[in-house]
């Protein structure tokens, strides 16, 4: 198979063929052999496929609902094709140790019996109960299953996922967390700091600890904190932690993002949806969500009912991010597209997977908003996985064993 279009980083007209489900060459694109044809804003550009670390659900379902099964999982996980996502993390947010049982078995089960899920699944990200349960910081993860790190409760997690959990994040508030820290990094999984309150000396003995990066920083924090210190800004000064960002328009302001970006550098920084089952909803309140009582705003935003200012995931797809960070930082396509592919596999220790001969042929075909006559920030014309076209905008259809 080949594909024709304009390289994401360098603006030039390339021609990729695929061969076993990788990319077999990257050439020049020529016209009649006559030499190189210059790009055309008609034609989409060519990118690595986005990596999207922290996707909790989708169409109505989240991957810790109490009836998920294994079909399910595999609806959600094919459902990103759409967005340009070739790979990601489901994400259990905080239960009880029975429902997150069910969850990591329901997936670990999609896993084993379909190989293109498994394919997209490089890992399972679990966002708590090892969380702090404090207002604020817990977010809308429900307060009685917040719970101090439990090394136990995580291998009965783990073992029920197949051993597919390769991302825990955790508070850096109780006395456990250095040394949970340990025993995860050492079996290979990546610890990331997140819906914490912690002390500036917590945080640093996690981080001592082999804690790598920061999930959402910016978020799941109380509402008003002290000018300095605080474990926003301890985040950001050590230089051993890269972060995640939510970078929707909701969840933090231009200035925001354009200042983390400044201090951690582009290059340790990777967006991510935190997509939720409740996107796409229509505005109003919905009970007995996996995240508790949910409100759909009128502009889109989900926040735990009855207020304002604490958000509960996402609706956004990471397509929105990679549009929004280029605006919020004045950041060129090449950057932001890193932000939601390679940054991330860099991140989680993924194998990274460059645009070029010989990685995988997993890749996003699209426009953005800089192009004249575009209708939307960013608008994905086809995703490929292993060289399969599994969406095809103009047809809107799936070509995939999906069928």
């Amino acid at each position: 198979m080949t594909v024709t279009g304009r390289h994401y980083a360098t603006g030039e007209r390339v021609r990729l063929e695929f061969a076993h489900g990788r990319i077999a060459s990257i050439s020049p694109a020529t016209a009649k052999g006559t030499g190189v044809e210059p790009a055309s804003n008609s034609e989409p550009w060519i990118a690595p496929g986005f990596v999207d670390l922290q996707i909790n659900g989708f169409g109505g379902h989240e991957f810790n609902e109490p009836q998920i099964t294994p079909q399910r999982v595999r609806e959600i996980v094919l459902a990103q094709d759409q967005f340009g996502v070739t790979s990601f993390c489901p994400t259990t947010t905080t239960q009880s140790l029975d429902r997150l049982t069910h969850a990591m078995t329901a997936i670990g089960d999609a896993c084993e019996r379909w190989p293109e899920i498994a394919s997209r699944v490089p890992g399972i990200h679990l966002e708590g109960p090892f969380i702090c349960a404090e207002d604020g910081p817990r977010g809308a993860h429900p307060r009685e299953h917040c719970r101090p790190p439990d090394w136990d409760a995580f291998r009965r997690l783990n073992d029920a996922s197949g051993g597919r959990i390769r991302i825990v994040t955790i508070a850096a508030d109780y006395d456990q967390t250095p040394e949970f820290t340990r025993r995860a990094v050492d079996a290979g999984i990546r610890i990331a700091i997140g819906h914490t309150g912690a002390s500036s000396d917590q945080i640093v003995r996690t981080v001592d600890a082999g804690a790598s990066f920061s999930t959402h920083l910016g978020n799941a924090a109380h509402p008003r904190i002290r000018r300095h210190p605080n474990y926003i800004w301890d985040q950001l000064a050590d230089d051993r932690l890269g972060a995640t960002l939510i970078v929707d328009g909701h969840h933090l302001p231009a200035s925001v993002v354009k200042c983390f970006l400044r201090v951690k550098s582009i290059a340790r920084c990777a967006l991510i949806s935190d997509i939720t089952g409740m996107a796409g909803m229509p505005p109003g309140n919905y009970s007995g969500t996996p995240l508790g009582n949910i409100e759909v705003l009128d502009d889109g935003r989900l926040v735990v009912a009855g207020q304002r200012e604490l958000l509960a995931g996402a609706s956004l797809p990471i397509g929105h991010g990679v549009a929004n960070v280029m605006k919020f930082a004045g950041l060129d396509l090449r950057d932001a597209v890193q932000m939601a592919s390679l940054n991330a596999q860099r991140l989680a220790g993924f194998p990274v997977q460059p645009l070029e001969a010989g990685t995988l042929a997993d890749l996003v075909l699209l426009h953005h908003d800089c192009e004249p006559g575009a209708t939307s920030p960013l608008r994905i014309v086809a995703t490929y996985k292993r060289g399969e076209r599994t969406w095809d905008a103009s047809r809107t259809i799936r070509h995939s064993a999906a069928d």
